[in-house]
């Protein structure tokens, strides 16, 4: 059984910086797509970023794109979102996923089968 925990959430101010990290149990975490979610209230869950297996290839939403890098550390089980440049609209549960898929990347919702209980970022302005 796989299991994932968000650390690093909480509140900052426009502008700061926050790493967010997800430890993973649970066997072979390198051999698999990983990425970051998010929802705000009453909005859907939206997708942040992805990493390929290898920690070579990555991939980012729009609106977070240039403000957040995604990296893993596969001897650690870990995989972070380093997040810079906050803005209130970031304010958001961020949730780390383990997606089915060994190669490339994965974007959609429906590509990933683990998930995180979530970690509250908010950014006052």
């Amino acid at each position: 059984q796989v299991q994932l925990v968000e650390s690093g959430g909480g509140l900052v101010q426009a502008g700061a910086s926050l790493r967010l990290s997800c430890a993973a149990s649970g066997r072979a975490f390198g051999s698999y797509v990983m990425g970051w979610f998010r929802q705000a209230p009453g909005k859907e869950r939206e997708f942040v970023a992805t990493i390929s297996r290898g920690g070579v290839n990555t991939y980012y939403g729009d609106s977070v794109k240039g403000r957040f890098t995604i990296f893993r550390d596969n001897a650690k089980t870990t995989v972070y979102l380093q997040m810079t440049s906050l803005k209130p609209e970031d304010t958001a549960v961020y949730y780390c996923a383990r997606s089915s898929r060994t190669v490339g990347v994965a974007i959609a919702y429906g590509d990933y089968d683990y998930w995180g209980q979530g970690t509250q970022v908010t950014v006052s302005s």
